[in-house]
């Protein structure tokens, strides 16, 4: 997994985990993103170290990615590393939690050679005593196990209004855009990773910086076939310092919703083919149907219109998703992606009226961003609902 990160990654003078101790256990490694967290460092250290215990057939690692903290930091880290050669240190430039996990994740797994990595926050929002029941569904064979706020025993007690209809909001548009409807907590940050799915990752391909690393991440895992299980935790406000989620780092979260179906540009690429053959079938159609059988522009609009999505269905069928087989009778999907386009065409409808009407917009451009906006809808629901994989 090649990861090059924009900023200098920073080697600690700490003493490096001796790997040939327990060699016959599974490596599990603890990757600690860090940024001014002198309130908490310490403490969750001492709390993944004191679980080591109640896994014996594992054996722990801890990595802090330390964004170049301005507090003592750093400081308690070192101090601690000199209890313990299991505990490691690399630093860099504050560019967002996504790209601390980027550096995380390469710097452990060409390092340590781990089994399994976990993602946890270093601020004492997750619990560490629940390690143990992580590496038991491990031990049943799932390969990412979440620590999920949203299943049965799972709770949140501490979150605003507010905060909990964004929580619910954002996870609701990962489940159906990305395509992981069966995961509850798609935001979650609290979790244990098999370093073979760790490994196949696209990285280049989560682009993000901050917080949506975590939903684009699930999302990459599980179309490379992760086996996933949720386990309840319960989230807890911070007990001391400051919040990291910004402004910027909500604004990413809606920008990236998007990408999170796009699990391939080259589907994309060609349903966009598809979809322009469309267009020339559907003004051939009408040009054709009005001009040399004297249909009315009333009548003629519908029959070109349903030409141009039974050819687009068609083409889709057979080129867009040929390679993603599925259980779904062909009438069925064509019944969908009829659906599909109804939805799609009034989404065009709305933002087109919106845009003219209330914003100003010159017509002609809203109706382009009617159509931009549509085609986007279009082409993820289809993927994921229409010609989803089984």
């Amino acid at each position: 997994m090649a990861v090059s990160p924009n900023n200098v990654v920073q080697l600690l003078d700490l003493a490096m985990p001796d790997t040939t101790e327990n060699a016959d256990k599974p490596i599990v490694c603890f990757v600690l993103p860090t940024y001014n967290e002198e309130a908490h460092i310490g403490q969750t250290i001492d709390a993944i170290f004191a679980n080591q215990d109640k896994c014996p057939g594992y054996a722990f690692r801890i990595l802090v990615v330390d964004d170049n903290s301005s507090d003592s930091t750093q400081a308690i880290v070192i101090q601690r590393s000199a209890e313990s050669s299991l505990l490691t240190m690399i630093t860099g430039n504050k560019v967002g939690l996504g790209d601390a996990y980027k550096r995380g994740f390469s710097h452990a797994l060409e390092k340590f050679n781990p089994d399994y990595l976990f993602q946890m926050d270093s601020d004492g929002q997750h619990n560490p005593d629940v390690i143990p029941e992580f590496l038991n569904q491990v031990d049943q064979g799932y390969s990412l196990v979440i620590g999920s706020r949203f299943v049965a025993g799972g709770a949140t007690p501490e979150f605003s209004l507010r905060r909990k209809l964004i929580s619910k909001v954002g996870n609701l548009l990962v489940r159906y855009v990305g395509g992981v409807r069966h995961v509850n907590d798609c935001t979650s940050g609290y979790r244990c990773i098999s370093a073979s799915y760790l490994q196949r990752c696209n990285l280049g391909f989560l682009a993000t910086k901050g917080y949506s690393f975590q939903s684009s991440l699930l999302c990459e895992l599980v179309l490379l076939g992760a086996k996933v299980k949720e386990i309840p935790i319960v989230f807890v406000s911070r007990k001391g310092g400051d919040s990291k989620l910004s402004w910027n780092d909500q604004w990413e979260f809606l920008i990236n919703i998007p990408k999170l179906g796009f699990h391939s540009h080259a589907d994309f690429i060609r349903y966009s083919i598809v979809g322009f053959s469309g267009v020339a079938i559907n003004l051939g159609g009408y040009w054709f149907l009005t001009r040399h059988l004297g249909m009315s522009v009333e009548t003629a609009p519908l029959l070109s219109i349903e030409a141009s999505l039974i050819s687009n269905f068609i083409l889709n069928h057979i080129w867009t998703f040929k390679d993603r087989p599925s259980q779904t009778a062909v009438m069925m999907r064509f019944l969908r992606f009829h659906s599909v386009a109804g939805i799609a065409g009034l989404a065009n409808y709305i933002l087109f009226y919106v845009a003219y009407k209330y914003f100003m917009f010159n017509d002609l451009a809203a109706n382009l961003l009617g159509i931009i906006s549509a085609s986007l809808i279009n082409y993820l629901i289809n993927s994921n609902w229409t010609w989803k994989k089984s």
